[in-house]
């Protein structure tokens, strides 16, 4: 089945059509505007042929939905309504499904959930401990976000190292502007970094990751400032972007510090002490590390990175060989050769994913 695969993320578009796992053709748009930027689909989509469905990725799933499902008004409706929960991803996706089904609507498309992966989480992962009045009637909890490429990534890992993911305990780090780690034990989900929505966890190139809601409070009561603007500074102005002044690419920080800024050097300790920190939270959860898996633009293409987080993981087994680390390109065994604990890069490919989940859900 050749599937049309959809991935709008929150700051770019990439598009791909695929026959089996084979991209028979691909674009990246790299700064995409949503809605009023809809020329890139209309010129990838209308040359096409032969294609068979449509597999969009959607960032947030709500509580309805926990696996792929074919989209129709009422699928539709029912994302417009969870804009507020990723409102960086979910307009977006949904402007890219509404236009593919306008320049292909005779062919069944599918929503894929990066919330569905995490959904399988234990309630005691998933659970906020809020009045439970408040959780059971507002949908409050942990939903986990990047789980078409966790999905993807901890499945790849295993084959790259020759062991069935069953019989693993993984910690996968989706890296790039946005930023997740999941924590899989024995090929189930059992922890992630991201929350309610996809502001919590690892400092990102624009966004916090999680705060104390105090600060939030005392930010917000004190009249400092207004809740628009706290929103817009927290999505937006934050992060990597925040703490150095540049743009929030790692590129621009590591740029800035190499020539001697202050505050672009803080701003990737800051970054770097985080995904430390969590990543060791995670190995808790699945209850011991067995893998390491870094993925996403900067998993993939930022060995300093790699060298300044795996340096410091040796109490959890985590040993990498500088040289092979220095000159990976693509899926690539890191690991050096007394370590406890496998580390490996896989290239993300969450079109791959989705177009599985498409090719399973239709049969």
């Amino acid at each position: 089945m050749r599937v049309l695969v959809v991935n709008a993320g929150s700051s770019s578009l990439k598009l791909s059509l695929l026959d089996g796992d084979r991209r028979v053709a691909s674009t990246t748009v790299e700064r995409w505007d949503g809605e009023g930027h809809l020329e890139p689909v209309r010129a990838f989509v209308g040359p096409l042929r032969d294609v068979e469905a449509v597999g969009h990725r959607v960032v947030h799933g709500g509580q309805r939905y926990d696996g792929p499902v074919l989209v129709d008004d009422e699928a539709l409706g029912y994302l417009d309504s969870l804009a507020e929960l990723a409102p960086l991803h979910n307009p977006r996706c949904v402007a890219g499904v509404r236009e593919v089904r306008r320049l292909l609507p005779d062919l069944p498309a599918v929503a894929c959930f990066d919330t569905a992966f995490h959904a399988a989480m234990p309630p005691e992962a998933r659970t906020y401990a809020l009045p439970k009045e408040w959780n059971r009637r507002w949908g409050l909890r942990r939903y986990g976000f990047h789980g078409l490429s966790h999905g993807y990534a901890v499945r790849r890992a295993a084959e790259i190292v020759g062991e069935p993911l069953e019989g693993l305990r993984v910690v996968s780090c989706h890296l790039g502007a946005g930023a997740s780690l999941a924590a899989v034990r024995y090929g189930a989900p059992v922890d992630t970094t991201m929350g309610f929505t996809p502001l919590a966890g690892l400092v990102m190139a624009t966004r916090s990751g999680s705060l104390d809601p105090g600060l939030l409070l005392w930010l917000l009561g004190s009249g400092r400032v207004d809740v628009p603007t706290l929103a817009d500074v927290l999505e937006h102005g934050s992060g990597l972007k925040g703490l150095s002044g540049t743009t929030g690419d790692l590129r621009d920080v590591l740029r800035r510090r190499d020539e001697g800024d202050a505050d672009a050097a803080l701003a990737y300790d800051v970054f770097t002490h985080r995904l430390r920190r969590e990543i060791g939270a995670m190995a808790a959860s699945a209850q011991g590390l067995d893998l390491l898996v870094m993925t996403g633009g900067i998993g993939e293409h930022a060995p300093e990175v790699r060298a300044s987080v795996c340096g410091q993981l040796g109490h959890l087994g985590v040993a990498i060989d500088a040289q092979v680390n220095a000159a990976a390109h693509g899926d690539a065994d890191l690991t050096a050769g007394d370590a406890a604990a496998r580390t490996v890069v896989v290239t993300a490919a969450e079109d791959v994913q989705i177009a599985g989940e498409v090719r399973a859900l239709l049969g």
